[in-house]
């Protein structure tokens, strides 16, 4: 017995001596990794030796617990619309009909059984507010609402990301005004939205919006405008371009066939013209 209690005790103590360390012996000579945790509220994990006069020392690994409620939700993800189910973390809510009429703050029991008892669904409206705003709705009203909210978010404008900038006043030379659109050319195949502002120059007759015109013609078969010129102060002008999308590039190749036929057509109708008056 004495031996027993002499073994227990250096066993322990190696134990204890490897938890301060935090080395891998206890991996080694128990199977398992014993780290030392430190986390507010929760007791850490330990080894305790359960003595059985009948079979020799057996070490059990006690798991830590804790009574807190552990959140695996994310502060940053935003729910989608639709029903919660039974899933409500508030204990009052503030709960609207389907018709949109409010039924006023209620415990979520009471809102669970107005749920079960008309076969609606609960669905989150605002969070933020106090309580939380709850709704009693159809399953072919949550269709219908994520249907507009749809349609709204699709015709909501969205906010013009301009990656490159350029700027140059109108009394720019023609070989400089080819490098500044070969610039413009390079950043419009790699899909950038281009931002060009032009300066009216004191001794240049040239207008800034032709100048605009004449980029926008060397490289219509790649650019088109994503907002058109406009004046933003005495003197000065903008513009910002942006990639054709696969839909507009064919639709411009198609008028572009469609122009030089017509062209053709006309030539050869000329010449038809000038032998009859002969």
């Amino acid at each position: 017995m004495q031996y027993s209690r002499m073994t227990s005790f250096c066993v322990m103590k190696l134990l204890c001596q490897t938890t301060r360390s935090e080395t891998g012996y206890a991996k080694r000579f128990c199977g398992t990794f014993l780290s030392r945790t430190t986390q507010k509220g929760v007791f850490p994990p330990f080894w305790m030796v359960v003595p059985d006069p009948r079979k020799t020392n057996v070490l059990v690994f006690a798991q830590p617990f804790c009574t807190a409620e552990k959140s695996h939700k994310d502060p940053k993800r935003k729910a989608a619309f639709g029903s919660v189910g039974r899933r409500i973390p508030y204990r009052i809510l503030h709960v609207i009909n389907q018709d949109g009429e409010s039924l006023g703050d209620m415990h979520r029991a009471e809102a669970l059984r107005l749920m079960d008892e008309h076969n609606l669904k609960l669905v989150l409206l605002r969070e933020n507010a106090e309580p939380p705003v709850y709704r009693l709705m159809t399953g072919q009203q949550i269709h219908e609402e994520k249907l507009k909210r749809a349609e709204k978010e699709k015709a909501s404008p969205k906010t013009v990301l301009v990656q490159k900038e350029l700027s140059f006043s109108s009394a720019i030379a023609k070989n400089d005004l080819e490098t500044k659109t070969k610039q413009i050319t390079h950043w419009i195949e790699k899909k950038y939205h281009v931002k060009v502002t032009i300066r009216q120059g004191r001794d240049s007759s040239t207008d800034t919006f032709t100048l605009f015109d004449q980029i926008l013609e060397a490289i219509s078969d790649k650019a088109t405008y994503l907002s058109k010129p406009k004046a933003i102060k005495e003197g000065t002008s903008m513009c910002i371009l942006r990639h054709m999308s696969d839909k507009e590039l064919k639709a411009y190749q198609k008028m572009e066939k469609q122009k030089n036929s017509m062209v053709k057509k006309d030539e050869n109708e000329e010449p038809k013209s000038s032998e009859l008056h002969e």
